[in-house]
């Protein structure tokens, strides 16, 4: 892996902010609202838990915005899940991916309807603020602990989460996966090629993209 995993700027803005929309339109879907308080596909995850998981950062990235420029050290993309993150190696029974599941399950305890309505009202506050961030405008989540991100890094962990729990959730109630745009896709597929290189070693990685004979049973990233 190479020590920089930049994918910054304008890009990656708007990528974000198209892949939050589209996302945004599946959770709109009546087929999720139908099946709220159902299992989910991914375990011990409901579909409403799932759905709160993938725009809990979302919903809280306005105020994150508007506050004062956190003080805390700025790590890098790459410091960030190889070093920070302690869910990347977790089991669903691990006590993080418990507080993961329930903290999904929070955002989404006023109901469908009004997790909608205010994933479309953060979203609006985020089209509007997001292009004119400064380049290095650092975000922390308070939970994180003494550390930031800046902007751009912290816009591909969710462009990255966006993308993997649409699939999650489209499966989840039997509706098509969402097909996003090459400027969306292109970033997430090279950040988990890096993540699965830091699980399976290039080795693999390169067998399972390019030798079926010889691919390992998985190269999954995450």
């Amino acid at each position: 892996m190479t020590e920089s995993w930049n994918w910054r700027g304008g890009r990656i803005r708007d990528a974000f902010l198209q892949a939050a929309d589209t996302v945004a339109e599946l959770l709109a879907e009546p087929a999720v609202a139908a099946a709220w308080t159902e299992p989910g596909v991914l375990k011990d995850f409901s579909v409403h838990g799932l759905a709160g998981h993938m725009f809990w950062q979302e919903l809280a990235l306005p105020g994150m915005l508007a506050a004062p420029l956190p003080q805390e050290p700025v790590v890098s993309l790459r410091a960030y899940y190889l070093e920070k993150v302690i869910w990347l190696d977790a089991g669903a029974d691990a006590p993080v991916s418990a507080r993961i599941r329930q903290g999904g399950e929070a955002t989404a305890a006023d109901g469908h309807t009004a997790l909608h309505a205010r994933v479309r009202e953060a979203l609006e506050r985020l089209r509007a603020e997001i292009p004119s961030a400064p380049t290095a405008r650092p975000v922390r989540v308070p939970s994180w602990g003494d550390w930031s991100l800046e902007l751009d890094d912290f816009l591909l962990t969710r462009l990255l989460e966006l993308v993997v729990h649409a699939d999650d959730l489209a499966c989840s109630v039997g509706l098509p996966t969402p097909e996003f745009p090459e400027r969306v896709t292109a970033p997430v597929v090279e950040l988990l090629a890096r993540l699965a290189v830091r699980r399976h070693g290039a080795v693999d990685v390169v067998r399972g993209l390019a030798r079926v004979e010889r691919a390992p049973a998985s190269i999954a990233g995450i």
